[in-house]
């Protein structure tokens, strides 16, 4: 593997913070944070069938989870996801495979999660091999399921050890108003954005019925491993896209905002993205390292451009 990084520089709107990833490791999270139970109700399981861990509402980690949304909603602006849109797509951090990211996302250490004891990859064949269960005649969705969450690799020194805010987490739309129904909604009255006028309206710079193929998500390991994949000439359909930009974005699945700006081939995705589930049965990796390397050489290039 060969790895070419130069850290981007991150421009913080927040006086007086100086956010580094590893003062708030702990919300390396699958997508889903425990949140707390006032302004917004949390569901039982993602979209991913990732269980939301529990947490007392006012342990530490609640309230940590709060400052990463209050960071998060501060920082993400449409120039900041534009910059990092233009640094990342430069595709020149690393050359691998996607099975040898897989490994390399081994490194990456998840202080949320009850199990951890299991490696990263672990987490990512729970997810495909259930849905390859479940669908076993749909290869591309067992693909999918694998690498969704390979974007992560941002959080690590290598790839600019980004702050968590600019990894996981909810995601939404830049450039247009920021719906009530995002958790810790209160926070956004910080970002720049939002007094820009021509953010601040239902459709912004965007118009309805646009496609969200041309909305400006907030940036984080789904925008950047569908980057890489797009970029990387895959030949998984549309919906194995769609399922990797948008798993985060739980305002659209959850609770129904932004439907808008949808077309009809977003609504047909979506479908899709709603019967993702996960099993917590350990899986034997190299059992199965065999078939998914087979989809990997059938989906992607050998050496992947990240």
């Amino acid at each position: 593997m060969t790895i070419l990084i130069e850290q981007p520089a991150l421009e913080l709107q927040v006086e007086g913070n100086n956010v580094h990833a590893e003062e708030t490791n702990e919300l390396v999270l699958e997508g889903g944070f425990p949140l707390p139970k006032d302004g917004y109700m949390a569901p039982e399981i993602n979209s991913f069938g990732h269980s939301f861990r529990e947490y007392d509402a006012e342990s530490e980690r609640q309230k940590g989870v709060e400052e990463f949304y209050r960071l998060q909603h501060i920082n993400q602006t449409y120039d900041f996801v534009k910059r990092m849109r233009e640094e990342y797509g430069k595709l020149d951090k690393a050359e691998m495979g996607i099975w040898e990211c897989c490994e390399l996302l081994n490194e990456l250490v998840d202080e949320s999660d009850p199990d951890l004891d299991e490696p990263q990859i672990q987490h990512l064949l729970q997810s495909a091999e259930t849905i390859r269960k479940d669908y076993p005649n749909e290869d591309w969705l067992h693909l999918t399921a694998l690498i969704h969450d390979l974007g992560k690799i941002l959080a690590l020194p290598s790839f600019g050890e980004l702050p968590q805010w600019a990894v996981v987490g909810d995601t939404f739309p830049l450039g247009c108003a920021f719906d009530e129904s995002n958790v810790h909604h209160k926070y956004f009255k910080d970002n720049p954005d939002y007094k820009c006028p021509a953010y601040s309206t239902k459709n912004g710079i965007y118009t309805e019925g646009c496609g969200l193929d041309n909305i400006v998500m907030s940036w984080g390991h789904d925008d950047y491993m569908y980057m890489v994949a797009k970029a990387n000439g895959t030949t998984l359909p549309s919906a194995g896209l769609f399922i990797i930009r948008y798993h985060s974005f739980y305002p659209l699945h959850k609770e129904g905002a932004y439907t808008h700006f949808m077309n009809e081939e977003d609504v047909e995705n979506l479908k899709w993205l709603k019967i993702f589930n996960k099993s917590k049965v350990l899986v034997d990796v190299e059992k199965v390292k065999p078939y998914y390397v087979s989809l990997i050489e059938k989906y992607f290039p050998a050496k992947v451009r990240w």
